[in-house]
């Protein structure tokens, strides 16, 4: 799978895990220079605290673009360390 916006590849990977309709990439396969840390948080009842990544490529922001959970609750332990996309962000194989 990639992920990709404004005709950049922000990630690549065999082995993303599927969730709620969202692709969440392994870390190492993010293009991290492409990604600036966020102080936006959300809470999801069954995931826990999301961080977010604002994404920027030629200039142009996609704020809060990709979201992780740094430390997921135990029923979504197996996303520690993935990373999501959405905002306009396409996911391709």
């Amino acid at each position: 799978m990639k992920a990709f916006w404004k005709n950049q590849i922000l990630a690549e990977s065999d082995k993303t895990i599927q969730i709620e309709g969202n692709h969440y990439f392994p870390a190492d396969s993010i293009k991290k220079e492409f990604f600036k840390s966020s102080i936006t948080h959300s809470t999801c009842p069954w995931k826990g605290i999301a961080s977010y990544y604002t994404i920027e490529v030629d200039d142009e922001a996609n704020k809060d673009a990709a979201w992780f959970y740094p430390e997921p609750k135990s029923a979504a332990n197996e996303i520690k360390g993935y990373v999501a996309f959405w905002k306009g962000v396409e996911i391709k194989h």
